[in-house]
């Protein structure tokens, strides 16, 4: 999962200082052409892009940079943590699958959970077979973990 978050990152990095050195200078060229820069949208939006694009790419940096300090083998091998995947069964007897992710990546339509959220926060150090407490904003849910499959397991 490492390994995959690390390439996912360098990839954004590639395509985001492609477009800031090759596509917006056009841009901001073009925009330049059409004269007085105060009152000139084009210009302004193109440079408020590549504002974005610098403080993106800056931030996936320092995403990579802190990824590699992250030391696996302090992650537990039977319970969940961070890049577990979790099946949980909920009252109705419903079974939800999550992984758990760094707060950056989360994405619940996605099944991806935050670590920092309320269930993500419950999950953390859990195993199979524990029933889980999770107080959320509308109330107390309960869930069983049913299945978990570790970092160490996906790797």
């Amino acid at each position: 999962m490492k390994a995959q978050l690390v390439r996912r990152f360098e990839e954004e990095i590639q395509e985001l200082e492609r477009e800031l050195k090759t596509v917006l200078p056009r841009e901001i060229q073009r925009a330049r052409e059409h004269g007085d820069l105060r009152e000139n949208a084009e210009y302004k939006a193109a440079k408020e892009r590549q504002d974005y694009l610098q403080a993106r790419i800056a931030n996936l940096k320092r995403r990579v940079a802190d990824l590699a300090l992250v030391n696996l083998d302090k992650i537990p091998r039977d319970k969940a943590g961070l890049g577990s995947t979790v099946h949980l069964r909920d009252g109705n007897g419903e079974v939800l699958v999550y992984q758990l992710v760094m707060p950056e990546d989360a994405d619940a339509e996605r099944g991806l959970i935050s670590t920092a959220s309320p269930i993500g926060r419950a999950m953390v150090g859990r195993e199979e077979g524990d029933e889980v407490h999770v107080k959320a904003p509308n109330g107390e849910r309960i869930f069983e973990l049913v299945k978990l499959a570790t970092i160490h397991d996906e790797a």
